[in-house]
C-alpha cells in the first residue's frame, strides 16, 4: 500500500489537507513537533524511517516580515528542506507534492501571472520559496509545485481573521488599498489538491509540473475587508454586530521590515486546462468559508 507523509499538518493548509487524503493509502501526518524542517540530519532520519512514496509539503516559514532578519531559518525550511527531501525521494522512486506563493512574483503584471511569467521575489520570503521550486525542479524528482495566494482558514494568522478580530473592537479599521491578490480559501486548496491526486492515479510523473492554485479573479486588501464585514453583517444575530468605518490607505501607512508585491493574483487557467479543474472566484469562495462551519 502506497505511503504518504504529510508535513505540515497543523498549519492552514496541511490541517485542511489531512481529512482529505483519506483512502489514498497509509498516512503520516508530522508537524514542526515531531519534525522540524530546518535540521537536515533529521529530515533524512524521518524518511528513511517512513520511507514514504509520497510527500506532500504543506510546511513553510511563512512570517514573510521575520524572514528579512531570520535569513537561516526561512532558507533552510523553504529551499534547503524541500531539497533534501526531493533529493531523497528521487534516489527512493517517490514523488512530491509542493506548495508554494504568489510572493515570487515582483508585483509589476496588472492581470493575473500565469506560470509561464517570470518570477521576481520583492521579499526574501518570496525569494526562498522560489529557491525551493528551482531545487525540486532541479532534483528530476517526480513533482507537483502548487502555487497559491493569500491563504486563508479559520486558524492561523492570515488577513480574513485578523479583519474578523479587529472588527469585533474597533470603530475605524484602516486598510490597504494598494495591494492586489487572490484570496483563496484552504479548503478549497485541499479539494483541489485531492482532485489532482485521484487525476494522477499514483502518478505524478505522468502529471508533474507547476500549477496555480488560487480562487478566480482579483481583488484589493479594502474590498477584501469590505468583502468580510459585509458577510460578518450578514451572519450576525440581530444588533449584535456593529461595522466598523473603513478608510483606504497606501502600504507606506504601514511600514513593515519586507516589501509586498502590489500585484500578485495568479491564473488558474492551466490547472482547468490540465486537470478540467475551475477554481471559485473570490468571493463565491469567501462565502463558502463564511457560511461553512468546517475547515
Amino acid at each position: 500500500m502506497t505511503t504518504i507523509l504529510l508535513l505540515g499538518k497543523n498549519g492552514q493548509i496541511g490541517s485542511a489537507l489531512e481529512p482529505r487524503l483519506a483512502g489514498l493509502g497509509t498516512l503520516v501526518a508530522l508537524g514542526h513537533a515531531e519534525l522540524d524542517l530546518a535540521d537536515p540530519a533529521a529530515i533524512r532520519a524521518t524518511l528513511a524511517r517512513i520511507r514514504p512514496d509520497l510527500v506532500i509539503n504543506a510546511a513553510a516559514y511563512t512570517n514573510v516580515d521575520r524572514a528579512e532578519s531570520d535569513t537561516d531559518a526561512a532558507h533552510a525550511i523553504n529551499c534547503t528542506a524541500p531539497a533534501i527531501i526531493a533529493q531523497q525521494l528521487k534516489s527512493g522512486g517517490g514523488a512530491l507534492v509542493h506548495y508554494s506563493t504568489d510572493y515570487v512574483f515582483d508585483g509589476t503584471n496588472r492581470s493575473p501571472y500565469s506560470e509561464n511569467d517570470t518570477p521576481k521575489p520583492v521579499n526574501f520570503y518570496g525569494a526562498s520559496k522560489l529557491a525551493g521550486e528551482q531545487a525540486i525542479a532541479a532534483s528530476g524528482v517526480a513533482h507537483l509545485i502548487l502555487r497559491t495566494s493569500w491563504v486563508y482558514n479559520r486558524h492561523g494568522s492570515n488577513f480574513v481573521n485578523t479583519i474578523r478580530t479587529l472588527a469585533q473592537s474597533r470603530r475605524e479599521l484602516n486598510i490597504v488599498n494598494d495591494q492586489t491578490g487572490s484570496p483563496t480559501w484552504a479548503r478549497t486548496v485541499a479539494q483541489v489538491t485531492r482532485l489532482i491526486l485521484d487525476q494522477c492515479a499514483g502518478d505524478i510523473a505522468a502529471c508533474q509540473g507547476l500549477y496555480h492554485v488560487a480562487a478566480g479573479g482579483a481583488t484589493t486588501r479594502f474590498a477584501l475587508a469590505e468583502k468580510i464585514i459585509g458577510l460578518m453583517a450578514k451572519n450576525a444575530a440581530r444588533g449584535r454586530f456593529d461595522p466598523p468605518a473603513l478608510q483606504a490607505v497606501d502600504s507606506s501607512h504601514f511600514p513593515a521590515p519586507a516589501m509586498r508585491p502590489r500585484y500578485s493574483a495568479l491564473s488558474p487557467v492551466k490547472l482547468h486546462a490540465r486537470f478540467g479543474i475551475t477554481m471559485p472566484d473570490w468571493e463565491t469562495d469567501l462565502e463558502a468559508y463564511f457560511s461553512s462551519s468546517a475547515a
